[in-house]
């Protein structure tokens, strides 16, 4: 299928105003940029309440904002989840539109986690703080409204590389509090190179350069790009992890990656439904106001996520 012409304008305008991408900025610059984008998802779904919470972390405090949909019931299932920003950029704020979606769509709780940030944090930083926050949402899931055997772990672009991570983790502990895994555009192998990034490495919002961007500020010395805790797809054993779903976009450079992880996954007897939306680049589900087609993605996958949940 073409590009969407809706999708097609907007990378034009993106071309014009920004030539360079992200290659060549500061983490100063890398961060503006990103809250800039966000800002085009549109006005702010209405939701019943949002709290702002503290848990313990690894380094303190760990901020969470808890979303919860109108007619929801307690305990019921929830989700929490990881924005993306290469683990470089992003925020409760950047994503916050994603999280209410979230929950409308999928009539469950969002919790959404402040990890830390690379280059201040850098790798395993953010993953301290993802499976800290698993775990304590599981262990106190009744305070947080939640029913702990309904706890699912998502993420989006980044977020999703912690999401897949930490799942991978926990089944290799035999730990079995996750019931649902959700990846939305992943980046599953900052090592490898498939047909979709040679095919769209730049030009398709996110590119080469970014990625190379961030895991430059991401990696200390001497931390392996393979390494299965920042390249999941590169984990020698996938069995035992909860079922999945996996979204990608028809014009994203990882949108292999993402398609052969749930192929990975269901060969090693995990159930996964698989989702590519035609027509659609990286991060098209944040950019509501520029891109409807976000809409009906959420509701796709909100579908999805209550009938695994429910």
């Amino acid at each position: 299928m073409p590009l969407d012409a809706r999708v097609r304008r907007f990378l034009d305008l993106v071309a014009a105003t920004n030539p360079a991408g992200a290659a060549r900025q500061s983490i100063g610059e890398r961060r503006a940029s990103l809250e800039q984008l966000m800002r085009l998802g549109g006005a702010l779904p209405p939701i019943e309440r949002v709290d702002e919470l503290r848990v313990e972390g690894p380094s303190g405090a760990l901020r969470l904002r808890l979303y919860t949909p109108f007619a929801s019931t307690a305990p019921g299932a929830g989700i929490v989840y990881f924005h993306g920003g290469g683990l470089v950029a992003g925020s409760l704020d950047t994503h916050d539109r994603i999280g209410r979606s979230l929950a409308n769509a999928a009539s469950c709780r969002v919790i959404s986690v402040d990890y830390r940030l690379a280059p201040e944090h850098p790798f395993p930083a953010a993953l301290e703080d993802a499976e800290a926050a698993v775990r304590q949402v599981h262990a106190h899931a009744a305070a947080f409204g939640l029913e702990a055997a309904r706890i699912a772990v998502a993420g989006d672009s980044a977020g999703a590389t912690l999401a897949a991570v930490i799942c991978e983790r926990l089944a290799r502990l035999g730990e079995r509090i996750v019931a649902l895994q959700i990846l939305l555009c992943p980046i599953l192998d900052y090592a490898g190179q498939s047909e979709s990034r040679r095919a769209f490495a730049s030009g398709y919002l996110v590119d080469e350069g970014t990625l190379e961007h961030d895991l430059a500020h991401y990696l200390v010395d001497g931390v392996d790009p393979s390494d299965a805790r920042v390249s999941p797809l590169r984990a020698e054993n996938l069995a035992g992890l909860p079922p999945t779903l996996v979204h990608t976009a028809e014009f994203d450079p990882l949108r292999d990656e993402g398609q052969r992880y749930a192929d990975r996954l269901a060969a090693a007897g995990t159930s996964v439904a698989y989702t590519c939306h035609a027509g659609m680049i990286h991060l098209f589900y944040g950019l509501g106001a520029v891109i409807p087609y976000a809409r009906t993605a959420f509701d796709l996958l909100g579908g999805q996520v209550r009938a695994a949940l429910h």
